[in-house]
């Protein structure tokens, strides 16, 4: 119910104010499970996501923005809870790995899952290299991945800053990448690798980024 209220108010406004110019948006599949898979440049990715895609997409945010108290706790969870997004310790190893299996569940349920695959947000603009964690969630579950491109989103809410700005984006959604059949007999380890690296290609193509080569690590503070 929440989301439902959430998602009648949101996405128009953002829509309104800053106007997304959308691409692609035929490629995201309206029903059955699908990974959505997105190059990471600012806080609002996860709100910009959800709000321009015409159903539910379900995205993992850290536990503190659900375990707030007073007014103020409550809103966060509210806030949120309403934009579909699940709590996850990031700092856990165990909750983190846990994570996986929540994932997987909405996968299963056939609804959409948003996941950046390169960890954590870019700070310097450049697109990191992919964890597998994502192929992983594909493969197991047997879903495609729709690779997304974001560009502006970093002026729209800049790291450090608690207030939205005007900015132009751009959401870019490329050709679902298939996986079932695609790696009967590959090792898994070699399938993760091989598939991931595609998807960042497909990113990298949709966002304009220059591609790092390393992972991106996540400041103690973020």
């Amino acid at each position: 119910m929440l989301y439902e209220v959430v998602n009648l108010v949101i996405p128009p406004v953002l829509k309104a104010v800053w106007r997304p110019r959308v691409t692609g948006l035929e490629n995201v599949p309206s029903t059955g499970g699908v990974i959505v898979a997105s190059n990471h440049l600012s806080f609002a990715d996860s709100v910009v996501i959800p709000s321009v895609v015409p159903r539910k997409v379900v995205f993992l945010a850290k536990s503190d923005y659900f375990t707030g108290t007073g007014l103020r706790g409550a809103a966060s969870r509210a806030w949120f809870g309403g934009l579909g997004m699940l709590p996850v310790d990031r700092d856990d190893t165990r909750a983190a790995m846990a994570s996986l299996d929540t994932a997987l569940e909405v996968l299963r349920r056939g609804e959409a899952f948003g996941i950046y695959p390169e960890g954590t947000r870019s700070r310097d603009g450049r697109l990191y290299r992919g964890r597998t964690g994502v192929a992983e969630l594909a493969l197991s579950a047997q879903v495609p991945i729709v690779p997304v491109g974001l560009r502006g989103t970093q002026d729209l809410q800049p790291v450090g800053s608690n207030l939205p700005r005007l900015a132009t984006v751009d959401v870019a959604f490329g050709e679902p990448i298939a996986v079932t059949g695609e790696y009967d007999g590959v090792p898994r380890g070699r399938a993760r690798r091989d598939l991931t690296d595609r998807l960042m290609e497909r990113i990298a193509a949709l966002s304009g980024q220059e591609q790092a080569g390393v992972y991106n690590e996540r400041p103690p503070d973020a």
